[in-house]
């Protein structure tokens, strides 16, 4: 296996090949000197679709609709389901998915003439059901912002997922739309490392800022709940209960977790990764996911890519169980009322 010396501030310095073409880009990264190489710049792009609320069709996915303003994430976390989203694009689930970055400019609009329809049921939409609705692109554009200016006039419920400290910037909405009941916030904590933070999430907010994000949520009256993912056995799941115990004694109230699946080029991504920051571990990581899927490093199998399957699978279930027991976890189920929506007034004037 080939490993690729970092670029600091990414996640990757590779761009595998996509896999539906035949074509490929080598960068040719592995043959400049460390000090001489120099991180690729973000750039932006106008996504020009038509529509913003997407509908989920999986039945081990907690949400029925979506909602992402934005196609590929500067986060860079190493780990991400998400990055092979961008080979749809002709690009690669490698740098290409932290630097090439797709904006809906026109996602509040859209949201409005589509909550405006009278085939809308109001439901709950997830805000970050792929890439992260809270990434640095939304200082920029605040489109974040303007969706949920436009769920509080609607009154349509939501959640929120999110690595991002940025979230408290709208507690000032957030604080509305929880006064109504509408919204629930879950911090996405992987480690309290934070060296391996760095390397692992490198442009997410260390993990004491997202302890005190969940704090501050929970002093302005707003539902917020950490998600502890993905668990990386090997390497992150001895901190399962100090996770949940920090974020409970930060004012959450519920959790859920995820362990590591790696679809597609990130199975590469990620073994490159371990080879490179953490070789002396990387056998066992890479052995353990294989045991918690069926012998490969991804299943994508309904039923069990969200939870794994087997002993280990199990142990892991019963260690979160206990832990959010223990530090009062998942007490009482969160409803969203979808009682209080209401279309305002003005007809064909909004689109």
């Amino acid at each position: 296996m080939t490993i690729a010396l970092p670029i600091h501030g990414r996640g990757t310095a590779d761009n595998p090949p996509n896999r539906f073409e035949s074509i490929s880009v080598d960068d040719d990264y592995d043959h400049v000197a460390p000090e001489e190489r120099v991180s690729p710049e973000t750039s932006f792009f106008h996504d020009e679709t038509r529509t913003i609320i997407a509908r989920n069709d999986s039945p081990d996915i907690p949400f029925d609709f979506s909602l992402n303003p934005y196609r590929g994430c500067e986060h860079g976390c190493i780990y991400c389901f998400a990055r092979p989203s961008h080979e749809y694009l002709s690009l690669s689930a490698g740098l290409d998915f932290e630097t090439k970055i797709f904006v809906k400019r026109e996602a509040p609009r859209l949201l409005r003439r589509e909550l405006m329809l009278n085939s809308w049921k109001p439901s709950s939409i997830t805000l970050s059901g792929v890439t992260d609705c809270y990434q640095p692109a939304e200082r920029l554009f605040r489109l974040t912002r303007g969706c949920l200016e436009v769920l509080l006039e609607f009154r349509n419920p939501a959640s929120i997922i999110t690595k991002s400290a940025l979230v408290t910037r709208d507690i000032d909405i957030l604080s509305k739309m929880a006064g109504h009941g509408l919204v629930e916030v879950y911090i996405s904590v992987t480690t309290l490392d934070n060296k391996l933070a760095s390397t692992l999430e490198p442009r997410a907010a260390a993990p004491q800022r997202r302890l005190d994000t969940i704090a501050r949520l929970s002093d302005a009256g707003i539902s917020v709940g950490v998600m502890v993912a993905p668990i990386i056995p090997g390497l992150t799941d001895h901190e399962t209960a100090s996770i949940l115990k920090a974020a409970a004694n930060a004012g959450a109230k519920r959790a859920g977790f995820v362990p590591l699946r790696l679809p597609f080029g990130v199975k590469t991504l990620f073994e490159t990764w371990i080879q490179t920051h953490y070789p002396d571990r990387a056998g066992k990581v890479l052995n353990r996911v294989r045991d918690l899927r069926g012998g490969r490093l991804n299943d994508p199998n309904f039923g069990t890519r969200m939870r794994g399957q087997g002993a280990f699978a199990d142990h892991m279930k019963a260690l979160f169980a206990l832990s959010c027991k223990k530090y009062g976890l998942n007490e009482a189920r969160y409803a969203q009322p979808a009682s209080a929506f209401r279309r305002p007034g003005g007809q064909l004037d909004l689109f």
